[in-house]
């Protein structure tokens, strides 16, 4: 069967996996741009933005995992954006563009189902109200085979992780304290004892934090 990855979730030391106040101009709240610093200089980042070269190393190799195999991925709907509620603005059609990154079909975890909508490159977002074994299920048939990927947010990623779906988790401890916003940790005590874990600290100052399955 395939597996359910994480990859390049970034969390402050204090456990927060995004900041307090999201909006339009600050999908991470008052953590502004900070959890992602390490990424965006990347070379994998870039190359994934068409902004050419970046920086390679220890950083680069771990953001290079995240699409290797990815047949569909599942996130939360705030990570697609910052409208709550019934969806007011069906123009929106998330931060990345009319090209996103995914390349694949996308799983939105919303208690306001609205239409499919259809990207360039091969993304379309579906809005779904489901259970994580449900959305899990669907996405499972839309990958063909491949791994399935839970992009976040922090809610999105914790709920599967209780679940006890998730094969492989790629947290990246980046050394800022960001004191509220949404956490990751909090409810998964024991969490440790269902992997194998490895970490390697890098130049830029982020712990890559790898858990794989026992």
């Amino acid at each position: 069967m395939s597996r359910v990855r994480v990859h390049n979730f970034s969390v402050s030391l204090d456990g927060f996996g995004t900041g307090d106040g999201q909006n339009l101009e600050a999908p991470f709240g008052h953590a502004g741009m900070r959890l992602v610093d390490w990424f965006t200089q990347t070379q994998a980042f870039r190359q994934m933005h068409g902004q050419g070269s970046g920086e390679t190393g220890v950083d680069n190799a771990m953001a290079l995992t995240w699409g290797v195999g990815i047949g569909a991925e599942i996130m939360g709907r705030n990570k697609f954006g910052p409208q709550r509620g019934p969806w007011e603005d069906h123009e929106w059609t998330g931060w990345w563009g009319p090209d996103p990154v995914f390349h694949t079909p996308v799983f939105v975890l919303t208690h306001h189902p609205r239409p499919s909508v259809e990207m360039a490159g091969g993304t379309t977002f579906h809005f779904i109200d489901a259970t994580p074994q449900e959305a899990l299920r669907q996405a499972r048939e839309a990958a063909g085979g491949l791994d399935v990927r839970i992009g976040g947010g922090p809610s999105t990623v914790r709920e599967f992780l209780a679940a006890d779906l998730v094969d492989y988790l790629h947290v990246t401890i980046v050394p800022i304290v960001l004191g509220r916003g949404v956490r990751l940790w909090d409810g998964l005590e024991g969490l440790e004892q269902r992997f194998r874990t490895e970490s390697v600290t890098t130049p830029s100052g982020v712990t890559h934090l790898v858990l794989s399955r026992a």
